[in-house]
């Protein structure tokens, strides 16, 4: 990267006549009902639902039998093949043990509690189904940042309109004014400054010069740049961080919800136990009928919808609380390992800071001005030529420079003759005096090395060829984030570590406000995984918190990947397994403490969904359990755990967590 400093520039200018760029091809995204899972739930969920109220009020059979029927067809069959499928590999298949356990209880009687089973497991491999395609939509997605086409210089001199993906190293790239860079390269004519945040997450344009490197998908500012390709683009920065997104989603560890981790040995050994229960009583000379009866009421108690309630509606009401307070969690699954995170890494520009420059500073210049209108400028005079002469620029430090005029009431007079000079700064004729904005030419005055050295951008105002002031600008703290740094530390015993890619003293004096002590600058995409991979090889259990481009890797990589919403690029918020939609960093541990309460509550209904499950199966065995007493304990414990789980939906729950408790 280069090492100018960062100025004041104009926007975007008009580009140069040429080629039209093919248009870009929309992007793809995967609607819920395309998935053939959840079209079977949503009718499994209609037929059930409309079969309910005849059942419920003692209608006759046929309003409501052929309902119900079709719900367990609808919703059943597919899980009951998959199952199938499984059996021929030799593993059982928790779904098909659902299937025979919901056609078991229609067979007794108990058609209505078959028919909630069969709905609730279709349920769940629909959201898994949904999971999974947004998945593969977020990887797709991050293919748009690369531009189709890019303009080639042939040897002859000649411009011709080329797919990107065909550049190869050594061709001459022209880049025009507003364009994105089509391969990474090395600048071999032309100044510009390019908005490289997608990749290295810097929060400002860098001025790039002859010699200095660029990247595929960054956005060139206002001047023209000729690019010498110097990777092929299978190998550009953009492409490696699909193949990284891509590589974490296969490596990532299969994520199961507790109950699943004990799938197969419950499942063989309920079936086993069943066969048992029917078969023994049968060989020791008990009438079909009565070991039937009992085989199936073993069923019935043992089966595991209070297990399954046990796990989902603390999760699930985690989960609507979350959202609620501004995160949006994407899965169960992701708030039960959301619950297991105990190291935190943070980006910094739109995560930890607002990812918009601010002016901080204003410094006049002593014996500043023109000696005939006055000895000098003060703080308003040196800030109103400043803004003015600024004002016809697009660039973020120019829009800063004038938000704070316009802030202090200050009237900013016409500017005329403005000029733009990539690199160096604008120029421009304010009341009758030349104002330049941007980099010093000679020797920097003290107070402007001062300011960049607690890492702040600093530029220098001249009037009339004199300096007048200098003006410190940087990205701000986001209201909270040291109380929000605090309150990880506390929650995982682990210092939070700052990942950036920006610059080594700002990445420090911004870690300085927030709290931080462990800070790595300069930061790749890649070498924000390798960071996040180290911390995991030693066993940490990670989440990552991110907003652009750059952080999707590492957010996929992570035991659990976080994204800002408002400012988040469209490949990190579908690469998060979850989302703070308000941007407010406090709501960061807020979740995570919500999500750890939601864990122990699992645990606290397993054991009573065990215990009821454990009661009810050794009076069916030592004893005559009777069907409908059966049926009404294993219906009771499945009551009593959902609405113990559903205490997390109130708002008291999230207050609690917000405080630390």
């Amino acid at each position: 990267m280069s090492s100018a400093p960062p100025v004041l520039q104009a926007g975007p200018a008009p580009a140069a006549p040429g080629p039209a760029p093919a248009p870009a091809a929309p992007r793809r995204r995967t609607r819920v009902l395309a998935l053939p899972e959840a079209r079977w739930a949503l009718a499994a969920l209609l037929l059930f639902l409309l079969a309910l109220p005849p059942y419920l009020l003692g209608a006759p059979a046929w309003t409501w039998g052929p309902l119900l029927a079709a719900t367990y067809a609808t919703g059943g069959w597919e899980p009951g093949w998959e199952g199938l499928k499984a059996l021929r590999e030799r593993t059982l298949d928790v779904d098909l043990l659902m299937v025979v356990a919901a056609l078991g209880a229609a067979a007794i009687g108990q058609v209505l509690d078959g028919a909630l089973l069969v709905v609730i497991f279709a349920t769940s491999g629909a959201l898994e189904a949904v999971a999974t395609a947004r998945t593969a939509d977020s990887v797709r997605g991050l293919l748009d940042l690369a531009p189709d086409t890019a303009t080639r210089i042939t040897a002859d001199g000649a411009e011709e309109t080329v797919p990107a993906a065909r550049l190869a190293v050594g061709d001459l790239v022209l880049v025009r004014p507003g364009e994105r860079i089509g391969a990474d390269g090395r600048v071999l004519d032309g100044a510009s400054d390019v908005d490289q945040a997608a990749i290295t997450g810097e929060p400002l344009p860098v001025a790039k010069h002859p010699g200095d490197e660029v990247f595929a998908g960054t956005l060139n500012g206002s001047g023209a740049l000729r690019i010498e390709v110097a990777r092929d683009p299978s190998e550009s920065v953009v492409a490696r961080i699909v193949a990284m997104v891509e590589e974490a989603a296969r490596t990532k560890a299969p994520t199961q919800l507790l109950i699943e981790k004990v799938e197969q040995r419950y499942s063989l050994g309920m079936v086993a136990a069943t066969l048992l229960v029917f078969a023994v009583p049968l060989f020791l000379g008990e009438a079909l009928q009565p070991a039937l009866l009992r085989a199936m009421t073993f069923m019935i108690v043992a089966s595991p919808c209070a297990v399954v309630l046990a796990t989902m509606p603390p999760l699930l009401s985690a989960m609507a609380n979350a959202g609620r307070h501004g995160v949006l969690v994407k899965s169960a699954v992701v708030m039960e390992r959301l619950a297991e995170v105990d190291a935190v890494v943070l980006d910094k520009t739109g995560t930890l800071t607002e990812g918009t420059p601010r002016l901080t500073d204003l410094r006049p210049l002593p014996g500043a001005g023109d000696p005939a209108r006055g000895a000098g400028l003060d703080e308003d005079a040196l800030l109103r030529l400043a803004a003015a002469a600024e004002h016809p620029s697009e660039h973020p430090l120019a829009r800063a420079v004038v938000e704070a005029a316009r802030a202090r009431g200050l009237d900013l007079p016409p500017a005329r003759d403005f000029t733009a000079t990539p690199g160096r700064g604008v120029t421009a004729t304010v009341e009758g005096r030349t104002v330049t904005v941007g980099a010093p030419e000679g020797p920097p005055p003290a107070v402007l090395t001062e300011l960049e050295q607690t890492g702040r951008t600093a530029v220098l105002v001249t009037v009339d060829g004199r300096p007048a002031g200098v003006l410190g600008l940087t990205d701000r703290l986001r209201p909270g984030a040291d109380g929000a740094t605090r309150a990880l530390r506390a929650l995982t015993g682990r210092e939070p570590v700052l990942l950036t890619g920006d610059n080594p003293r700002a990445a420090a004096r911004l870690a300085a406000e927030a709290g931080l002590t462990e800070v790595r600058a300069g930061l790749l995409p890649q070498d924000k995984v390798t960071a996040v991979e180290a911390l995991q090889a030693t066993g940490a259990k990670v989440l990552a918190v991110g907003d652009g481009v750059n952080d999707a890797p590492a957010l996929a990589a992570a035991h659990t990947g976080l994204a800002m919403g408002r400012a988040g690029s469209d490949l990190t918020l579908r690469t998060a397994d979850a989302i703070v939609v308000r941007d407010e960093l406090a709501a960061i541990p807020a979740a995570v403490s919500l999500a750890r309460r939601a864990r122990a509550l699992v645990v606290q209904n397993l054991l009573i969904a065990g215990t009821f499950i454990a009661v009810l199966v050794v009076w069916d065995l030592a004893g005559t359990l009777p069907l409908p007493l059966g049926v009404a304990g294993h219906e009771g414990s499945t009551v009593l755990v959902g609405l113990n789980g559903l205490r997390l939906l109130a708002d008291r729950s999230w207050r609690r967590a917000a405080a630390g408790h």
